[in-house]
């Protein structure tokens, strides 16, 4: 599922060497290069005509942005605002330390499918979270998505309230999320 570990690095901090692959990978595919390369790498044809179209818009726009305005964007609205964090566990239990034990169990999945993450990165780390799903087959990480789509549905409305072009990506996680729901 290489679509969401293209929607990982979209929602990690947009640093230079990002922005760089980004730019060469859609100068590679040509004419009409954003919408072909999303399409491309949702292999697994996961993602609708309006989701691949929502994730190219987001690349175009990222790609046309001065670079410090997107980072100035990207601390305002994730580091700044806590109702937009990406860390998803801090919605259901704050900074309490009862988020403990869900970061510990987290992690714990991780390593039993062989993931070494960065140990200064939180599990709940949304990037890192899509980074993982990425690995799975297709079912198993539509149920991971599944369990977070509460989550990803609140960080969704915020960011649309506050018209946030990020907020697309995030609808896009849970709606994923939603369909293996629905399915069960």
């Amino acid at each position: 599922m290489q679509i969401f570990k293209l929607i990982a690095l979209l929602l990690n901090y947009p640093s230079d060497e990002d922005l760089a692959a980004l730019t060469e990978a859609v100068r590679d595919e040509g004419a009409g290069s954003t919408r072909t390369l999303v399409a491309r790498l949702d292999d697994e044809g996961r993602l609708g005509d309006e989701e691949v179209a929502a994730v190219a818009h987001f690349i175009d726009h990222l790609l046309a942005t001065d670079p410090t305005q997107l980072r100035a964007d990207y601390v305002q609205t994730f580091d700044m605002t806590p109702e937009h964090s990406l860390h998803l566990t801090h919605h259901i239990f704050g900074e309490e330390k009862t988020r403990g034990p869900a970061l510990i169990d987290l992690g714990e999945i991780y390593r039993s499918y062989g993931l070494a993450h960065d140990p200064k990165e939180l599990p709940d780390f949304l990037p890192l979270i899509l980074e993982f799903v990425s690995g799975l087959e297709a079912e198993e990480g539509r149920v991971f998505l599944a369990d977070m789509g509460k989550v990803l549905g609140v960080l969704a409305t915020h960011l649309e309230q506050a018209g946030s072009p990020y907020a697309s990506l995030i609808r896009i996680v849970e709606a994923h999320g939603s369909l293996a729901r629905l399915a069960a």
